[in-house]
């Protein structure tokens, strides 16, 4: 598991991803077989890197969620306690509304 999710890295490398994209289609529109070529190649090369960070986001949040799994089952009460409060708190602030 990684230690930190960087939300901040994930946005930048989507909004690298628009961009290579935006340049494939001005790049196609113009006819330049060049130009359609480096950007999709870019593209094809952000999308690789997004597809890897998102694959290793998917990993970290599953084994985070099986810690918690495991933690729920062996402290149920505990847990029950926890989701009660954060309703009422919830509740109470839905309430002032």
């Amino acid at each position: 598991m990684s230690p930190h999710f960087d939300a901040g890295k994930l946005a930048e490398d989507i909004k690298a991803l628009v961009r290579d994209a935006e340049s494939l289609l001005r790049a196609s529109t113009e006819n330049a077989e060049d130009l359609t070529e480096e950007a999709r190649k870019r593209a094809e090369r952000s999308l690789h890197a997004l597809r890897s960070q998102l694959n290793g986001i998917e990993r970290d949040l599953k084994g985070r969620a099986e810690v918690l799994d495991d933690y729920v089952r062996d402290n149920p009460w505990k847990a029950v306690t926890v989701a009660g409060g954060l309703a009422l708190l919830a509740g109470l602030l839905l309430g002032r509304r």
